[in-house]
């Protein structure tokens, strides 16, 4: 595979370990990272500080009732192969309950930086900007 194709690899596993409800996996995805968010604008680093983020968005979801949709993924990869950047959007879809429709309860932009460390490409900063917020309970059909 190709750098691209393993930062793409990467992003993308992010969305599908936190629709599998597995956040130590997703935390140890950020263990040698920043990871900001807009708002509040808060700074984080590394898996035990990023860990309790994703433990309140997963209660705060009722659990595995989300997927997360990224699009536009854009990666840029510098010349000696070593760091890159990456931006896409996102979409949060929600369902709370099975006699509800889904429904758009997030949009925003991932804008991240990587850095290869033996062979391996690994999250360096993660900027997680929310741009519109949704109704998390959309009224019946």
């Amino acid at each position: 595979m190709s750098d691209v194709d393993d930062i793409t690899a990467l992003v993308n596993s992010y969305a599908r370990l936190l629709d599998e409800g597995d956040i130590d996996a997703v935390a140890d995805l950020f263990a040698q990272s920043t990871w900001r968010s807009e708002p509040p604008g808060s700074v984080l680093r590394g898996r035990d500080e990023v860990r309790p983020v994703y433990e309140r968005l997963l209660a705060s979801a009722g659990g595995n009732r989300t997927k997360h949709l990224l699009t536009n993924l854009t990666v840029q990869v510098d010349r000696g192969r070593t760091s890159a950047t990456a931006h896409c959007y996102w979409t949060v879809l929600q369902r709370s309950d099975p006699s509800t429709p889904i429904g758009i309860i997030l949009t925003g932009r991932y804008l991240d930086s990587f850095e290869k460390v033996d062979g391996t490409w690994r999250f360096t900063d993660r900027l997680t900007v929310v741009d519109l917020a949704g109704d998390p309970s959309p009224p019946a059909a």
